[in-house]
C-alpha cells in the first residue's frame, strides 16, 4: 500500500480540524452572518497555515454556510427567510411522513428509547428554562424520529438541512416563547406512535412542522437578520 508524505495527512488533518472549529464559531455566533475574514486572520486565529483554512473554507462553502471570494476571504452567509421557508417546506412534508411510516411499524417492537429519551431530556429543560438543552434535545428528537420512519433517503435529505436549521434557531433560540406548545407536539406524536397510529402521528407531526416552521421565518423576518 502506498501512502503520501507525511505533510500531506497532517495538512488534511488539519483541514479536517479547521472545518469543526469554524463551525463552531459560526454556529456560536462569535462569526456573525454577513461578517468578512480573510484567510490570515482566521489562519491566526485557529493557529495553523492558510492552506487548511483555504481547503476548510471550500468544504463550508459546499455547505452553504459561507461564500469564498478570491483576495478578499471568506464571508459568513446570513440566514435567508426564504431558504428557511423551503427546507421548512420539505422538512415537514418529508419528516411528517417518517412519523407516519413509524406509527406503521409500531408493531415491529422498534426501540423508542431514543425518542423518549429526548422528550424527557426536553421536559427537564424547559423546567430549568434552559434554552441550549431543550434545543439540543429536540434536534435528537427529529433526528430519532426520521431514523425511526426506516427510509434512508429521507434520513439523509433531512440530514443535508440540519446545518441550516441549527443555524437558524440558534440565533433565534432567546427571542421564541417557551417552547411549552412544541413538547406538547412531540409527546403527541411519541403516543400515536406507541398506538401504531399512522394518521395521527402524520397530522400531529406536519402541523407540528409547519407551526415552528413559520415562528422561525416570521422572527427571522422581523429582526432582519437576512440583510446583515
Amino acid at each position: 500500500m502506498i501512502f503520501g508524505p507525511p505533510n500531506d495527512f497532517r495538512e488534511k488533518s488539519n483541514s479536517y480540524r479547521a472545518v469543526g472549529e469554524l463551525r463552531r464559531l459560526i454556529f456560536s455566533g462569535e462569526l456573525s452572518p454577513g461578517s468578512d475574514h480573510l484567510e490570515t486572520e482566521l489562519a491566526e486565529r485557529l493557529g495553523m497555515s492558510r492552506t487548511p483554512v483555504r481547503e476548510a473554507a471550500l468544504m463550508l462553502e459546499a455547505q452553504g454556510l459561507v461564500e469564498v471570494r478570491p483576495r478578499r476571504g471568506m464571508r459568513i452567509l446570513p440566514v435567508s427567510p426564504e431558504d428557511m421557508q423551503e427546507i421548512y417546506d420539505i422538512l415537514t412534508e418529508l419528516e411528517a411522513l417518517a412519523a407516519a411510516n413509524a406509527a406503521k411499524a409500531a408493531q415491529e417492537n422498534r426501540d423508542l428509547t431514543a425518542l423518549e429519551r429526548s422528550i424527557s431530556d426536553m421536559e427537564k429543560a424547559l423546567e430549568a428554562d434552559d434554552r441550549q438543552a431543550w434545543a439540543d434535545a429536540d434536534e435528537r428528537f427529529h433526528a430519532a424520529l426520521v431514523h425511526l420512519g426506516g427510509n434512508g433517503r429521507i434520513e439523509a435529505i433531512t440530514a443535508m438541512m440540519a446545518d441550516q436549521v441549527r443555524r437558524a434557531r440558534a440565533m433565534t433560540l432567546y427571542m421564541r416563547p417557551a417552547p411549552v406548545k412544541s413538547h406538547e407536539d412531540h409527546c403527541g406524536v411519541l403516543e400515536a406512535i406507541r398506538a401504531g397510529d399512522a394518521e395521527a402521528a402524520h397530522r400531529i407531526h406536519h402541523a407540528h412542522r409547519k407551526e415552528a416552521g413559520a415562528l422561525l421565518i416570521g422572527l427571522l423576518r422581523r429582526h432582519r437578520f437576512h440583510q446583515l
